[in-house]
């Protein structure tokens, strides 16, 4: 179905037609909770502290959580004590969970244990995220990040960025199921900011980002990606093709293994033939690393907000509050 979507709304397939029908629909509900919201006829929970919200208007990896860390290191860096809320996709909780670094991601989900181990911050997944954001206030938090959440209207937020990927842009610019839109695009114009994660165009805050070092699994040991020759790659991404795109772009020979975005490994699916290293992205790894596989190596990411885009944060969330003596 992944496959079949991907065809449909990215390389120009016109069967994205016969789904127009249930777009128009899904487009007018859309519209009309949007406009509940602004009516007051559903209600929105203000928190007492700034609420920063990090999401795109497509279906699909994008590319948030690296740019979510490394806006959360930043504020730590300017004074906040930064929390980040999830909803927890991929995980099965079902209540107001607390997520630390050795979190299953089964259960909360494999984005929030990333962002939990490589913030170091106090993070909560809850299927309402306003529920989240409160447990949170409860800690001495005092500015919230909503890793995605953009349709979450129930929650009041403070700023707004919507991040979107430089190379499938908007896709075919349909709404779902057409197309992978769950907004229509002019929802971009009423964010704060937007962010293109890859190759931006002219005028355009593009997010620069790079591959990092490779991590073992089970050793800690740590390699250049120039020190790999030939590796399988396995990535289960919202873009799997973006991660294998990258390595090959630091001159591997990679054999991919594609998944589906969230993917719940097993050990089997790391029995890959031959006794090249396997190559992965760091939010496969937190599944994967319980495996004691001894060919898995993760690939570090690093991701940086455009200047321009800080600049802009600050300016709109102003001082953290002193901390009172």
């Amino acid at each position: 179905m992944q496959a079949l979507a991907e065809k449909i709304w990215y390389q120009g397939s016109p069967w994205y037609r016969l789904l127009l029908p249930l777009s128009w629909l899904f487009a007018g509900l859309t519209r009309l909770r949007r406009r509940l919201y602004h009516w007051g006829l559903l209600s929105r929970r203000r928190m007492d502290v700034p609420v920063i919200v990090v999401g795109n208007i497509t279906v699909g990896g994008v590319g948030k959580t690296p740019l979510v860390i490394d806006l959360v290191q930043r504020l730590r860096a300017a004074g906040w004590r930064p929390g980040v809320i999830s909803r927890g996709y991929g995980g099965s909780v079902r209540t107001i969970s607390p997520v630390t670094a050795h979190s299953d991601p089964a259960v909360v989900g494999d984005e929030p244990v990333l962002i939990a181990q490589a913030t170091g911050c106090q993070v909560a997944v809850a299927p309402r995220r306003v529920a989240a954001a409160r447990l949170l206030q409860t800690q001495g938090v005092n500015i919230i990040v909503a890793d995605d959440g953009l349709q979450h209207y129930a929650l009041e937020r403070d700023l707004e960025i919507i991040v979107m990927d430089g190379r499938r842009r908007l896709g075919n610019g349909q709404l779902l199921p057409a197309g992978p839109l769950r907004e229509g695009p002019r929802r971009l114009e009423d964010a704060d900011l937007v962010l293109v994660t890859g190759a931006g165009q002219a005028g355009e805050l593009a997010v620069e980002g790079q591959l990092g070092e490779a991590e073992h699994l089970m050793t800690g040991e740590r390699r250049s990606l120039e020190s790999f020759q030939r590796v399988c790659a396995v990535a289960g991404i919202g873009d799997p093709d973006k991660f294998f795109r990258a390595l090959r772009a630091r001159g591997l020979d990679v054999t991919a293994h594609a998944f589906a975005d969230h993917h719940a490994y097993r050990p089997r699916d790391l029995k890959l033939p031959g006794q090249e290293p396997i190559l992965m992205t760091e939010k496969d790894a937190v599944k994967c690393r319980r495996f004691q596989e001894p060919r898995a190596w993760a690939v570090h990411y690093e991701a940086r907000l455009p200047e321009p885009a800080w600049q802009t944060i600050q300016a709109r969330i102003g001082s953290p509050p002193r901390r009172q003596p």
